[in-house]
């Protein structure tokens, strides 16, 4: 993995490149020169560590997940700040299964630095309300589900909402 500052020096000299072969006539060589201008910004945005472990979390491979993630030792340097939300996101994730105070920590730092997708944000919020729950902060827990309720648009979330809400009624 690259810094980010890398990938843009980068992504600058391949355009430069670019723009001289198209001077020189060398059209093949600009053209694939911008593809790869191209692919640095891309991954300038999309960091390729965060999609491999978005992957081995698909598979529910969670020691999976966790190595890659290790892979980022300073996520404030080296991504921009909606893949440090993504970032917390995962740790909050994986660190759900076995310490609920890491999970809340990283699960409400994600959801401050944002997330792209809302219904990744209304996942967020979920899993806090949960952990708010186990933590018998009900006050909390349906704040915070009536938030992830709003953002849960197209009802992905919705049996796993229904399911905390009869927790809720419980406590």
């Amino acid at each position: 993995m690259f810094p980010k500052i890398i990938k843009l020096f980068f992504a600058f000299f391949l355009f430069a490149y670019a723009i001289y072969q198209f001077i020189e006539n060398y059209i093949g060589n600009g053209i694939f020169s911008l593809l790869l201008f191209g692919m640095f910004i891309l991954l300038y945005f999309k960091n390729e560590i965060i999609f491999l472990a978005f992957l081995r979390l698909r598979k529910q491979d969670f020691n999976g997940t966790e190595k890659w993630l290790n892979k980022i030792t300073n996520p404030e340097s080296s991504l921009v700040k909606k893949q440090q939300g993504y970032f917390y996101y995962l740790h909050g994730i994986i660190k759900s299964q076995t310490n609920l105070t890491i999970a809340e920590k990283n699960f409400k730092k994600a959801i401050s630095l944002g997330l792209s997708f809302n219904h990744d944000l209304a996942m967020a919020k979920m899993s806090l309300a949960g952990i708010s729950m186990q933590k018998r902060r009900k006050r909390e827990a349906v704040m915070l589900l009536a938030e992830a309720k709003k953002l849960d648009r197209q009802g992905m979330l919705s049996a796993q909402m229904k399911l905390m809400q009869q927790q809720l009624k419980k406590i």
